[in-house]
Formats: structure tokens, C-alpha cells, sequence
């Protein structure tokens, strides 16, 4: 049996189909977000006043959106650990399905 052949079955399985999904529904609105908010800074200090707002004595607004960056990274970071090891039990799953295939198949 070809190395293809077996990934071919994994492919083909519920459980794998489910994981590409759930990964998907995370990973484009993950980066979308990260991205918006990342270039977010860039733009509003290079196009706008909007960062210029005094918060707190001589901090501005723009200290403020910077320091959240190292916020989001981190919160955005834990996520999507939590949401790894989720991955990792619907890969076994996969794995599992695609063996119970080979075993019918015999």
C-alpha cells in the first residue's frame, strides 16, 4: 500500500472533513483580525489624528493601541492553543476512522 494512498483514505474520512472546517473557521477570521488590527495602528498614526488623544498625562491614544497589540497577540495566542488541542483529538478521530476503513476494507 502507497504512502498516497493511505493519506487519500484520511482525506476522505468525516473526521478529517470536520477538523479542515473547524481549523478553517478559525484561521481566516483569526488572521483577518490580526491583520486589521496589527495594520490598524499603522494606518490610524500615518492617515489620522484619531491616536493623538491624551489618555493619561503625556500617553496618548496611540501608546494605548500599541501596547494592546501585545494584549491581542498573547489573547489571540491562548485561543488558538485551546482550539490546537481540540485539533489534535479530532486528528486521532481521523486517524481512527481512516484504520477502521482499512479493517472493513480486509
Amino acid at each position: 500500500m502507497e504512502r498516497n494512498d493511505e493519506w487519500v483514505r484520511v482525506e476522505r474520512t468525516d473526521a478529517f472533513k470536520e477538523l479542515i472546517r473547524s481549523k478553517r473557521a478559525f484561521i481566516i477570521p483569526a488572521t483577518i483580525f490580526f491583520m486589521v488590527f496589527y495594520f490598524g495602528l499603522v494606518f490610524l498614526a500615518a492617515f489620522t489624528t484619531v491616536l493623538n488623544v491624551k489618555v493619561l498625562g503625556p500617553l496618548s491614544l496611540a501608546y494605548v493601541y500599541a501596547f494592546a497589540q501585545f494584549a491581542m497577540t498573547w489573547i489571540l495566542m491562548h485561543v488558538y492553543v485551546s482550539r490546537a488541542n481540540k485539533w489534535d483529538v479530532m486528528v486521532d478521530n481521523a486517524r481512527r476512522e481512516a484504520a477502521d476503513d482499512i479493517g472493513e476494507a480486509r
